[in-house]
Parts: C-alpha cells; structure tokens; sequence
C-alpha cells in the first residue's frame, strides 16, 4: 500500500467547496494592489501572513473583505482564478465547483460582469490547457439583506449559461437560512442548483432549515449536525452531501485539534463526506493538504483516504453519464496505484 501523501496525491479528486476569493494568497493581494494602486493595512507579506490568527469565522472575514479590495478588474478575477485551478491541477483535481461572491466586489462598484467574466475566461482555459471542469457557484452575503441578494441573483439570471448554482454564505451566527427563503425559490425556479453553508457555527437547526426551506443539494461544513441524531439520519438516508474542511475548521476553532475532527464519525454514521480547503490562502492549505491532515491526525486507512475521494464525484453536479466515465477513470487509477 502507498503512503498516505502518496495516495492522496495520486488519487483523482474533485473540490466542491473552494471560495476563489479565499485562493488569494498573500504576495498576489500586494501584487494586484500595486497594479490598482491599492493601499493596504499591512506593509508586508508578513504582516499579512501574521494578521492570519484568526479567534472565529468573522475574524477571518474581516481579513478576507478587506483582502479581495484588491480584485478591480477582469484580468485581476482571471489571474486569481487561473492560479488557483494550476495550483488544483498540481493536487490531481479534475473537477472543481467555484464558489464565488459577487456582493463582495459589486458593493465596492466592480460590475457583476467584471467578476464573471474573468472568473469563466479562466474556466475556459483551464478546461483547454490542463483539462481541468470548472463551474461557478454565485453565493449570497447572509449578513446582508434580503432585498440585496434578490438584486444580485437578478444579475445572475443574465449570466445562467455560466453560473450554474447559487449558495449561502458568510457570517452564519444570527443570519438563518431561512432569511433567504424566497430567493432561493427564485432561483430553484430559474434552473440554478442549490447550496448553502450551514452548521459550521450556527446550530443543527441551520442544517434542517438548508435542506428543508431552501432546498439545497449539499450542505456546506455541516460539523454540527452530528448533535441532532434525527438530522444525522436523514442526511444518510438522502445521501445528502457534505462538503468538510478540515483546516479550515482547525484554523476557525471549529476544532480545537484535528484529532477531534467529526470526519470519522460522520462516515462511521454513513454520510457522503467530501474533503475540501474552503479558503486555502488562509488556512494554510489546498486539497492534498488538508487531505493528508486529517488522514494523520484520525488515523485514516487507504480505503478511508479512497472513499473520501471518490465521494466527491458521487456529490459533484455532473450528468449520469460524466459521473459514470469520471468514476471508471478514478476506478483505474485506484487500481493502477494498489490501493483498496
């Protein structure tokens, strides 16, 4: 049997829950600023980097807001996006579902077209260059309100042969998924898939009301649905996926210690886990890293390490048929690797 890091390195994956603007890796932020003669709060990489201690989920978002400011123009969205899915592709991803906020760029007068633009022309060429599937999932602000998300899901409905779902995300603490129930059926109704982050901080009610008000296809994080049995046996029952991330848990004090991570318990009570690095630039690591991480710190066994990565096509949006061939290529590459 291969070690961990080389099976996880050698197995084909796909990443279903990666925020491009969370791809923002420190000396791009200082790039881009100089090209836009942006002036930033840190003199440095470094002072950037240090600013990285992050107590909660709003500590981080603090950063991250204040780090995207740099993002003006298509060709600053197509170099992070380009960046990003290379990096992907060094880590064998093959398939990768993009989450990405638009709020974030259009409160700050970049045009929603500006954003997806970009963000599709690295898409493109990725696909052309290296192989690699990319999609784009618009997900909405929820510390913000209602009538803000309708507008920009308004934006999006001109671009619907590009984006091809929209999530829920940001500050979960006092903002419920159901603050967001008529968008959501807006865009069920216009063809969009559905997803929402819920139960990395906000409570196991968070997870029901995803499923059961919005809809959703996945669930995003979803650590504390392990405090509601009930909840736990429908997420089984439905095979509904859940998109985990385990450094980004560690770094948010999800878990205090990846050894206390709920991965295992959640595929011992039978749920479509998927591995995934959420803002890899600032929890210090893309897929393989946090792939490897928690494989070490729970002790996971090659077939664990194998049936995380194929999980992610079971849960990636993809035809019956491009499931199908994706799965026999992962298949062979299993066999091709010896492991079980």
């Amino acid at each position: 049997m291969p070690d961990r890091d080389h099976l996880v390195a050698c197995l084909p994956k796909c990443e279903l829950h990666i925020h491009i603007e969370g791809s923002l890796e420190p000396e791009m932020v200082f790039a881009l600023a100089r090209r836009n003669h942006i002036r930033l709060p840190w003199d440095s990489v470094e002072a950037l980097r240090r600013a990285y201690a992050f107590g909660s989920l709003q500590d981080f978002l603090d950063v991250y807001y204040v780090g995207m400011s740099v993002l003006v123009t298509e060709h600053d969205f197509y170099d992070l996006a380009l960046a990003y899915l290379r990096r992907a592709h060094a880590d064998n991803v093959v398939h990768v579902e993009m989450f990405f906020d638009p709020q974030g760029h259009t409160s700050r007068g970049i045009a929603f077209d500006t954003v997806v633009n970009g963000l599709s022309r690295a898409c493109t060429q990725a696909r052309e260059e290296l192989g690699i599937r990319a999609s784009l999932i618009m997900c909405v602000l929820r510390h913000l309100d209602e009538a803000d998300a309708q507008r920009t899901l308004d934006a999006a409905l001109a671009h619907r042969d590009r984006i091809v779902g929209v999530g829920l995300d940001s500050s979960e603490k006092g903002n419920p998924p159901e603050k967001f129930a008529r968008v959501f059926a807006r865009a069920r109704d216009a063809g969009f898939s559905l997803f929402a982050h819920a139960g990395e901080e906000g409570p196991p009610d968070y997870v029901w009301q995803a499923l059961d008000v919005l809809g959703v296809a996945r669930v995003d994080h979803g650590n504390r649905a392990l405090e509601d049995d009930v909840l736990v046996a429908r997420l089984a029952r439905d095979r509904v996926p859940l998109t985990v991330c385990p450094l980004s848990n560690l770094r948010l004090r999800v878990v205090d210690d990846l050894r206390h991570h709920p991965l295992r318990h959640m595929m011992e009570k039978g749920l479509a886990v998927t591995v995934n690095s959420d803002d890899p630039a600032y929890f210090g690591g893309y897929v393989n890293d946090n792939f490897s991480a928690v494989a070490r710190a729970l002790d996971l066994s090659a077939s664990d390490i194998v049936a995380l990565a194929r999980s992610s096509f079971t849960a990636a949006m993809m035809t019956d048929a491009e499931r199908a061939a994706a799965l026999a290529q992962f298949e062979a590459a299993v066999k091709g690797i010896g492991a079980r």
